[in-house]
């Protein structure tokens, strides 16, 4: 397996569809000293990956309009950048670690910034 990216010198894209939840995890983040870039859906993520070579981790949510959900993002991340790291999150599914592609991890909502910033970290 590829070693992830670091963290203190790449993005975070946060993939979350409900304004103010993104609002939150990109505020969070920052405050965190992380540098983010926000994408409303997957697809929209999908795009800005292939745009960007500067992402370092992805954080989404499970739960999404478009043509695919947080967790089907993360398969395809996982096999175009197995360096990205990923950090799944839900307020309504809770995924087992084992469940997130590529050695990635699960928050559940609501969750606090301390178990984000740890989760971004440890994605192996």
């Amino acid at each position: 397996m590829p070693a992830k990216r670091n963290l203190d010198t790449c993005f975070i894209l946060v993939v979350e569809d409900d304004d103010l939840v993104r609002l939150y995890a990109v505020e969070m983040l920052e405050d965190a000293g992380f540098a983010v870039v926000e994408a409303r859906q997957a697809d929209e993520a999908w795009f800005i990956l292939h745009e960007r070579s500067d992402i370092g981790a992805v954080f989404t949510d499970v739960d999404m309009p478009g043509t695919m959900c947080g967790v089907k993002l993360a398969e395809r991340v996982s096999e175009a950048w197995p360096d990205i790291r990923l950090v799944l999150t839900s307020g309504r599914h809770r995924l087992a670690d084992e469940e997130v592609p590529d050695h990635g991890l699960f928050v559940p909502k609501p969750y606090k910034a301390s178990q984000v910033v740890e989760a971004l970290e440890q994605a192996a």
